[in-house]
Formats: structure tokens, C-alpha cells, sequence
């Protein structure tokens, strides 16, 4: 079959790989009939997220036709026929933190815990096509995909309808919403979110439905505040102002109750300088991101408010104001996806009509074209947003 693989940094190609088989009795063979380019995915691409090897197959949020099931995911439920959606993590369902509906730090389905542990301080979720940290696992970015945990992993959703309608709930949709739903956010809040990318665009269409009283939308792409703000959003775009202070301005001096990181590693600086800190502390390992966003968010948001980041990191990061984070009193909120905690009430939301993620696409193309799309979308041409593969 053919798969996007990882082949080095910034080195990615559409290769021909063997099928997957089923290996375990819970596991199922999906057919892809579309797939994504996520924005994490550009960390992967390039070179920020460590342990990927030479030939790892890319992608995390797919959809397909069950076309294989092992015998326990049959049992429980799971038939050749069923069109699902495969969120980018792994759930057994069965473990302490997926009864308690942290799914996303599932501790059975990473097969390389020792080494998140060594990394993290305590394993997460296995996830698909996301570095061996994460259990080394095949992604969706192919023609077919394994998904091991089948039965309590996959998202059924309806036969008919375009894929674009349900693809998200495999992570961008969720994340926005649990972006926002994390901190409570409701009518009294103006919340305020950095990046505009597709987890940044959710997590708008998300705090609208919530009841946000304001929503203030920060990048300094043109296309993305024009997306933003078909939402709803006021936007504020980054280029040439002092982000904080105009905040502080447009809030009554005091700033947003709610603060959303949704850019996370690759942050760009708001000065050249601050950006070029950045980058030398990253190039002689002194850090490994730039969160940049997270620095801004902290000092932005008001007293008593709250902070979301949905954000991708990865390891260590300079100079975070915690003492902005400390006496201001502000709730921090973080990590990935708890996606099987609010699927059933998304598509819900979807098939009711109150929600229509599909306003984010910009692009869809063959499998093949994906290593090109791949640049396309890192250097924001095109008015690129967010890419769908059809394998």
C-alpha cells in the first residue's frame, strides 16, 4: 500500500509499505477513504519531536470502512462494514485513567511506557503515526491503517454523509472544544486565542457554542483572521502591535478571562529579538520549543483567569513567567485530547446540525500529493488551512 514516511527531517515520501495484519484480537484493519495533515504533524516533519525513525508512516487523524476485525473487537461490537472514525489516541477502556475519562493518558495502550516515562515522568495514550515515545505505531496517513483497541478506540458514525462532515472528531474538533470546555468557559467570559490554524479555528467555532460573551482571535495570517472571524471572533492580528497592551485595551485594562494557547512549539516571536532568543536557545538545546504563545497568554490574561493549552510541546521550555502565573492566580489547564470523552456528544452536535466542522477545509488531494501539501501548509501558501487526503 502507500503511506506517507517519515524519512528524516523536513524529508517526508509517499512509499509503498506492506499491508497491515492483524496482530492482536482487538485489533481491526480500517480502510482509509480520507485522511489529515495536522498541524502537529509539522513538528514531526520538522525535526521537534524526538525518537522518530527513519520510515515511520505519518498521520493521526483518519476515517475509513472496517474491513478486517480480530475476534475480541467483534465481540465488542465492532463489524467489517462499520464506517468510522479513528481518534489519533488509543483507549482500552478499561484501565484507572479511562474509567476515570482521561483517555488521552490511557495506561495500557502505549507498547514503549518505559520510554514516555522516561521522558514524561508517567506513560500517555499510544498514538498513531507519533513517534516512538507514543508506542511507535503505524499512522493513518495510507491506504489502510491497523487500530489496535478496536472496539473501544474507533467512533461509529452514520453511513451516509461526506467524510468531512465526521473526520475531525478524530482530534481537531475535540481539541478545540475541550480547549475551551476545560476552563468552563461560558457567558461571562471573553476569551482570547492564540493561532488560527485548524485547532485554533475549532476552538473559536467551539467557545461560540458555549456562550462565550467575547471571543478575541490573535494571528497575523490573513486568511485565518478573515476564518475566524466568519465565526464570530473580533480578531487581532499580531503584525506590528504589542499583543499584551492591546489586549489589556480592549478588555477594560485587565485582559481576557480566558487565555487559549493553540499554537504550542513553533511559536513565532513577537520581535525579532525575543524570536532569535529562541531560536539560538533551540539550536544549542538550552530549550526545545518556543512557546512564545504560552509566554504571551500568561502575562495577557486577567487576574483569578484561566489558561488552555491545547498547544503542542514536547520537552523543555525558557523563561515561562511563572511568577505572572503564580500571583495572579491563574487555573492552568493542559494536554492532549480526552477524544472518546465528548465524541458521543459532538456527533450528537453534528448530526443535529448545531455544528458543521467542514467550514475548515481548504484543501483536499490524492495520498500522493501529501508531501507536497505538507510544505504548502507549513508555509502557509495557497491560504492553506487545513488539508484532507483522499488515499
Amino acid at each position: 500500500m502507500k503511506a506517507i514516511c517519515w524519512q528524516g527531517k523536513k524529508d517526508l515520501r509517499c512509499e509503498e509499505v506492506p499491508d497491515p495484519i492483524i496482530e492482536d484480537p482487538k485489533d481491526a484493519i480500517i480502510k482509509i477513504t480520507s485522511t489529515c495533515i495536522c498541524g502537529s504533524d509539522l513538528h514531526l516533519m520538522n525535526g521537534f519531536v524526538p525518537t522518530m525513525c527513519v520510515g515511520d508512516v505519518l498521520g493521526h487523524e483518519p476515517m475509513g470502512e472496517v474491513v478486517e476485525v480480530g475476534p475480541e473487537a467483534r465481540a465488542r461490537g465492532l463489524n467489517v462494514g462499520d464506517r468510522v472514525v479513528v481518534p489519533f489516541q488509543m483507549t482500552c477502556g478499561e484501565c484507572e485513567q479511562c474509567l476515570k475519562g482521561n483517555f488521552s493518558v490511557c495506561q495500557t495502550t502505549n507498547r514503549n511506557a518505559d520510554l514516555a516515562k522516561t521522558f514524561f515522568g508517567d506513560t500517555t495514550a499510544g498514538l498513531f503515526g507519533y513517534s516512538h515515545i507514543t508506542g511507535g505505531y503505524a499512522g493513518g496517513q495510507a491506504e489502510y491503517l491497523r487500530v489496535p483497541y478496536a472496539a473501544t478506540t474507533c467512533i461509529k458514525v452514520p453511513k451516509a454523509g461526506e467524510d468531512e462532515k465526521y473526520l475531525f472528531l478524530s482530534d481537531i474538533l475535540p481539541t478545540g472544544w475541550q480547549a475551551v470546555e476545560q476552563v468552563g468557559v461560558g457567558p461571562e467570559d471573553t476569551v482570547a486565542i492564540w493561532g488560527l490554524g485548524p485547532v485554533g479555528q475549532m476552538a473559536v467555532m467551539s467557545a461560540k457554542v458555549l456562550g462565550a460573551k467575547r471571543i478575541i482571535a490573535i494571528d497575523d495570517v490573513p486568511e485565518r483572521l478573515e476564518m475566524a472571524a466568519s465565526l464570530g471572533a473580533e480578531t487581532l492580528d499580531r503584525k506590528g502591535v504589542n499583543v499584551i497592551q492591546t489586549l489589556k485595551e480592549m478588555t477594560d485594562g485587565h485582559g481576557p478571562d480566558v487565555v487559549v494557547d493553540a499554537v504550542g512549539i513553533e511559536a513565532h516571536g513577537p520581535t525579532a529579538v525575543l524570536e532569535l532568543v529562541d531560536r539560538v536557545q533551540t539550536a544549542f538545546k538550552l530549550e526545545t520549543e518556543r512557546p512564545v504563545a504560552l509566554r504571551e497568554a500568561i502575562m495577557a490574561c486577567k487576574a483569578a483567569g484561566r489558561v488552555s493549552v491545547p498547544g503542542v510541546y514536547g520537552g523543555m521550555s525558557n523563561s515561562i513567567p511563572m511568577g505572572a502565573l503564580m500571583n495572579k492566580g491563574l487555573t492552568l489547564r493542559t494536554g492532549q485530547t480526552h477524544v472518546r470523552k465528548y465524541a458521543d456528544d459532538l456527533l450528537r452536535r453534528i448530526d443535529e446540525g448545531e455544528i458543521d466542522p467542514t467550514f475548515v477545509v481548504t484543501h483536499v488531494a490524492p495520498l500522493g500529493k501529501g508531501p507536497d501539501l505538507y510544505k504548502i501548509f507549513r508555509d502557509k501558501q495557497d491560504r492553506c488551512i487545513k488539508v484532507v487526503l483522499k488515499p
